[in-house]
């Protein structure tokens, strides 16, 4: 897959294109449903290149920072997520107020037309652009008209619920990584350099690999879970007990972490290891307890669950 980081990138000798356009944040069901119509519209003109427009950062980060949502994937696993959905080439528009400014009719002749040289532009229904969100489908396929490109645009459908980033960030705050799952075709992940905690699960019989919680981007609910925990160096896979938040019982840092204990493993060196850790069910809300006793008899039941599920 070529990836081109500025419009200066995209080769002058480009080809008619089919271009798709849109955050793609998290690339779920609703956005691979699009990619899927895309290439079988670009299977339908002959067209052999399938172009994805997306944005870094994300535009409500640029434009009301305040409200900007947390990401579901980094610009780095969308472009990974794109590339296994089969895209030919992703264009990452670095996002600014100048380009916000840009009227739709001007996003038009400079990118689809002047960059891309598109034939034809597939976007979800609901798809704004330009200048305070003032193109839509409709504009969009008036302007094709006179400048060489259809468009279509394509419901984000998922049976009863419309698939979105904003459903999938609202499933993993109610720590519904099940719902989140569904939508995105696949477990919710975190990815992270595994740093040294403050060793109270070694203490406790349930050593856990420590990645700090992400800063900017979405996590599942305070709580504890069962998933899967991958090493990125060698791809080896593991069942675990995951944990996420700030360990109440005890005193001291509340830096909200991921903790992932290893089924029935304690013999994993994993400092400084890159890891992927995945959600796949939801076992209990986050308690402060009492003492560490309760705390111990807690997990114990936390691991048989979580086994039980995962095998």
């Amino acid at each position: 897959m070529q990836i081109w980081s500025s419009f200066d990138d995209v080769p002058g000798d480009l080809g008619p294109t089919v271009v798709t356009i849109g955050n793609f944040d998290g690339v779920h069901l609703g956005h691979q449903h699009v990619l899927q119509q895309a290439r079988a519209t670009a299977d339908e003109l002959t067209v052999t290149k399938v172009v994805v427009v997306t944005f870094d950062p994300h535009p409500i980060a640029v434009l009301r920072p305040e409200h900007a949502p947390p990401t579901l994937t980094n610009i780095a696993t969308r472009l990974r997520l794109l590339e296994a959905a089969g895209v030919d080439a992703v264009l990452v528009v670095p996002f600014d107020r100048d380009i916000a400014a840009w009227t739709p009719e001007e996003f038009i002749d400079r990118v689809l037309v002047g960059s891309l040289r598109a034939r034809a532009v597939v976007v979800g229904a609901n798809f704004r652009f330009g200048n305070r969100a003032a193109g839509d489908v409709a504009l969009l396929r008036a302007a094709g008209k006179s400048r060489g490109f259809v468009v279509e645009g394509i419901a984000l459908d998922g049976g009863p619920q419309v698939w979105s980033s904003t459903y999938i960030r609202n499933c993993l705050a109610a720590g519904d990584v099940a719902g989140a799952a569904e939508a995105l075709g696949r477990p919710f992940t975190v990815r992270g350099v595994v740093v040294r905690g403050d060793q109270r699960g070694r203490e406790l019989g349930y050593p856990t690999a420590n990645v700090p919680a992400p800063v900017d981007g979405a996590a599942p609910a305070d709580g504890v879970y069962a998933g899967r925990l991958t090493r990125l160096d060698t791809g080896d896979s593991y069942p675990a007990a995951i944990s996420v938040g700030t360990n109440p019982t005890f005193d001291g840092d509340r830096e909200r972490r991921v903790e992932s204990y290893v089924l029935d493993r304690d013999d994993l060196d994993l400092y400084g290891v890159e890891v992927e850790v995945a959600f796949i069910e939801r076992l209990r809300g986050m308690v402060k307890f009492e003492g560490i006793d309760a705390l111990v008899e807690t997990m114990r039941g936390d691991v048989r669950r979580a086994r039980e599920i995962l095998t």
